[in-house]
């Protein structure tokens, strides 16, 4: 069986792919699978962790919005997988190591999206990436300690998924352009959910190329990264790659700093400081499964991997047990 899932990778995929059987390995080295690939490996690695389960509670834009629709880190993460392999498929290149990077990519994600991120870096010692946590999370963190044990691709696809990253993969260097591809869409589709943005409120140079719906514009932007095909690199056609970036320049605009997403920013910061406050200076109340690399890794870091793992609703409910007085009444 393993034989046909190989035969069939160089059978449908092109010179630019990354093929399974050329991996560069894993931290740790482990018996082939009679039936996967590595890469289908890694994939079912991920979804099966308790890391990945925790992102369907962890907000996207908006904290805890009354409604049930509204995207979590775990909705993002699977319309990327979905852009991710599309993309993968129509190049001809290889769709596992492709779903892979993309599941795993905000693995490491911080409670309260990006505003969560933001102050757990201004306040670790060494600052704080998602995405290089997303690396520590399935090296180190997850199954207490011994790590997901990842391929070596895999790995790079997740480190470097950010805009300023370089994957060595076409695979990986396409998740690049599906995660922005998912974000910008499915936050405008959020934000007229809530009544900041219409669709009417795009500019009109931008949606009249791109499209005026979220079916629409995802659909451009994804035939514009297939038509520049992979001779010259993973890339978009223009006009679509600027208008991409404006679009992406008119969310932060509107959207990403608007009073309404970001009405609780200033809560979370101080949320996430008081936790980070208390939690260095006692130690013994940190899980022993992350307490117990404090000497290698220090208690910041050690902090900041508790914190980082924490759902939103968890976040909260610590706080409040640490912060909130209770009520007292006589029985």
């Amino acid at each position: 069986m393993k034989d046909v899932t190989l035969l069939r990778e160089e059978q449908f995929l092109c010179d630019k792919a990354f093929f399974s059987k050329n991996t560069a390995g894993r931290l740790s080295p482990v018996e082939p699978c009679p039936v996967r690939t590595e890469f289908q490996r890694d994939r079912d690695r991920i979804t099966h962790c308790k890391s990945f389960r925790r992102l369907m509670h962890k907000m996207q834009v908006f904290l805890a919005p009354e409604g049930d629709h509204y995207r979590t880190r775990l909705t993002h993460t699977l319309e990327v997988t979905q852009i991710a392999r599309t993309l993968a498929r129509a190049l001809c290149l290889n769709e596992d190591l492709a779903e892979a990077g993309a599941l795993g990519h905000d693995l490491g994600h911080t409670p309260f999206g990006h505003s969560g991120e933001r102050a757990l870096n201004e306040i670790c010692d060494g600052g704080f990436r998602h995405y290089e946590q997303s690396l520590r999370v399935v090296d180190k963190l997850e199954q207490n300690g011994a790590g997901l044990n990842l391929t070596y691709e895999v790995r790079d696809a997740i480190l470097n998924h950010s805009g300023s990253g370089n994957p060595s993969t076409y695979e990986g260097k396409i998740l690049l352009y599906a995660d922005r591809i998912a974000y910008i869409n499915h936050d405008i589709d959020d934000a007229c959910r809530a009544g900041i943005l219409t669709n009417d409120d795009i500019p009109t140079y931008i949606s009249d190329v791109l499209g005026k719906t979220h079916s629409d514009r995802i659909t451009t932007l994804v035939t514009a990264v297939i038509d520049h095909g992979v001779e010259n690199g993973i890339g978009m056609n223009e006009p679509y790659g600027s208008l991409m970036n404006d679009l992406r320049t008119f969310m932060f605009q509107r959207v990403y700093t608007h009073p309404i997403a970001k009405s609780e920013d200033d809560k979370v910061m101080q949320m996430i400081a008081f936790l980070y406050t208390h939690f260095c200076h006692n130690p013994d109340a940190i899980p022993q499964e992350y307490r117990k690399y404090i000497d290698s890794d220090g208690i910041s870091r050690v902090v900041a991997d508790y914190i980082a793992g924490m759902t939103d609703r968890f976040a909260i409910g610590c706080f409040a047990d640490l912060f909130v007085p209770k009520v007292w009444s006589y029985k």
